[in-house]
């Protein structure tokens, strides 16, 4: 009786393990090489960068000839990567506050006030969206080349002129995004306001923009991830070593017959470089998570 029941305990314990692993357990196995497959390149960059030899020939998935912090030290003293990140971090962080700004100025009114124009306004910044500003990159290129004879501080090789060029596209998406979080606002609160005395811009900055503080976040945490990842028109406009931005500047590490010798100190740029992105998302990770649900539901 013993040895029957054991066999009867095993077998209803294979038949658990059976049934987890057709029910559950292939799921475990799929976000396992998942997690493996995005850990992936991670992984291969930290090797790289800490990698003595420094070369993309000699680069393996586990460090064999050492770990050495070297090819961040040439990275300073063979580039000018220290200008590069400041020129980022300054264009990334106005271009996307102001785009923050002027689409919260516009959906508000979109929003709020009756005019005339308001629908096919609204109609022509979702139209205007489907045209990348790239398509007129030769004729922003022939404006600013009259623009820097007359006025060199906002012309080629400044961060100003590219800080302008890039608020050139700053109303779309964000605008539509930002008009069906304040279309959810009761009217209520802009009445009950008014009523105290209230004037618009008091309604506007102490009321309305509190409330819709997680669009503003998500908004403002995409435009810093799109500016300070942009290439294609950086790379047109800044020709100057000192005027480079991070995504300029690091592709001329690969340019040419260099892309062997240069890949760890790339890669050592490309960690450092996703430093400011981590921090602006860990900063705005409370109102981002409450942002992106809201917008789902609300708009």
């Amino acid at each position: 009786m013993s040895v029957l029941h054991r066999n009867r305990t095993l077998n209803r314990i294979g038949r658990r393990r059976t049934r987890w692993l057709a029910e559950v357990g292939w799921r475990h196995l799929v976000a396992l090489l998942g997690v493996l497959f995005s850990l992936f390149p991670i992984v291969f960059v930290l090797s790289a960068a800490l990698n003595p030899l420094g070369t993309l020939s000699t680069t393996d998935l586990v460090p064999t000839g050492g770990v050495s912090l070297g090819n961040f030290g040439g990275l300073f003293e063979r580039t000018a990567f220290g200008r590069w990140f400041l020129n980022s971090l300054l264009i990334a962080g106005l271009a996307s506050f102001a785009s923050v700004f002027l689409s919260a100025l516009a959906a508000y009114a979109f929003s709020r006030m009756r005019f005339r124009g308001r629908r096919v306004g609204l109609l022509s910044l979702l139209l205007i969206q489907m045209f990348p500003q790239f398509l007129a990159i030769v004729a922003i290129y022939l404006i600013f080349g009259a623009i820097t004879d007359l006025w060199p501080s906002i012309g080629f090789n400044t961060p100003w002129g590219l800080l302008l060029l890039y608020l050139g596209g700053a109303l779309g998406v964000n605008t539509w995004l930002m008009k069906g979080f304040f279309d959810t606002l009761p009217r209520e609160l802009d009445e009950s306001a008014t009523v105290d005395g209230a004037s618009h811009a008091q309604v506007y900055f102490r009321i309305m923009l509190p409330l819709v503080a997680p669009i503003l976040a998500v908004a403002g945490l995409l435009a810093f991830i799109g500016t300070i990842n942009e290439f294609l028109m950086a790379n047109v406009f800044l020709t100057s070593t000192d005027s480079k931005t991070l995504a300029v500047g690091m592709y001329g590490l690969l340019e040419g017959n260099e892309r062997n010798n240069n890949f760890g100190i790339f890669a050592a740029g490309t960690l450092l470089t996703a430093i400011p992105t981590v921090l602006v998302f860990q900063f705005l990770q409370r109102y981002i998570v409450s942002g992106l649900t809201s917008g789902a539901v609300k708009g």
